[in-house]
């Protein structure tokens, strides 16, 4: 693990924030969480444009340019020097006094860690990983919008204990209207027939760099999309289910549960994603 604070590149030992820092504190703060492919950043430049748009909805001042954020996550990069890796770049709104209110930060603080990062073992991936439906709902768009990718992860954490605790992989987590918005840390899709379908960003699911890649990649192939609210019937409906995300990659999914979802074993159009998935990464990478 490298990682670039305070104009250095260290270990995680010697990386240092303050516990006054109002990320910490309350979750003041957003990242990035970026995928490393053949020694390529996935998408580098719409990952910080993403960034610095949520700067700006939060109101908080990025303390360096697009240009510079860049930088500092090649040269992490480069000092991991692994072909393969997961970047997640970091900034608070920093230091402030105890208390919500957050005109006294004015120091926001910008970190980048690159490390290795295996969400699912191989067999996993090849078989299907097991979804439960979660207790917990996504906020609703004017309380917490997901099209700001902050630090309070508190309902994905909870999301996600409850899976673990019931010994399966992942959640679902519906919205208040009991529609699908997403996985605790990842995007779903659903084929029936040969169209495929993802919730929208309006049902509470983050618009994802690898959820926008796929509707991509999907164009390219000649594979009918929608963005469409969808609920848990429709899983149970589905040819084929499977979840996308920066440190996730495609991961289909087998069981809803404890009962299956799609077709056992016949996974076509995920395939066919998998299989067009990493030319797609090298043209759209950043070397380093």
């Amino acid at each position: 693990m490298k990682i670039w604070i305070s104009g250095e590149i260290v270990g995680p030992e010697e990386a240092k924030i303050s516990v006054l820092d109002h990320g910490l504190l309350y979750g003041d703060g957003l990242f990035e969480g970026m995928r490393i492919q053949a020694g390529r950043i996935f998408r580098l430049p719409d990952h910080l444009s993403r960034l610095e748009g949520g700067a700006r909805a939060l109101g908080l001042e990025l303390p360096y340019t697009i240009d510079e954020m860049g930088q500092i996550v090649v040269e992490t990069a480069r000092a991991f020097g692994q072909p393969q890796a997961y970047v997640r770049l970091v900034c608070t709104r920093g230091k402030g006094a105890l208390g919500v209110d957050p005109t006294g930060c004015t120091d926001p603080q910008l970190f980048c860690i690159v490390t290795s990062l295996t969400l699912y073992p191989n067999e996993k991936l090849a078989s299907g990983i097991d979804l439960i439906t979660a207790s917990v709902r996504r906020p609703a768009l004017d309380a917490l919008d997901p099209q700001i990718k902050s630090l309070n992860y508190l309902n994905s954490v909870l999301a996600k204990r409850e899976a673990r605790l019931q010994g399966a992989d992942e959640a679902l987590i519906l919205n208040a209207r009991g529609l699908i918005a997403e996985a605790a840390v990842a995007n779903l899709f659903v084929v029936r027939g040969n169209r495929l379908m993802t919730p929208p960003t309006t049902d509470g699911a983050l618009p994802g760099i690898t959820r926008r890649s796929i509707l991509e990649i999907a164009r390219e192939l000649g594979i009918s999309s929608a963005e469409i609210s969808l609920g848990r019937v429709d899983l149970f409906q589905a040819d084929e289910v499977f979840l996308t995300g920066s440190g996730a990659g495609i991961v289909p999914v087998a069981r809803l549960d404890g009962q299956r979802v799609g077709q056992s074993g016949l996974r076509p159009v995920t395939k066919r994603l998998l299989e067009a998935f990493p030319g797609f990464a090298e043209r759209m990478g950043v070397p380093f």
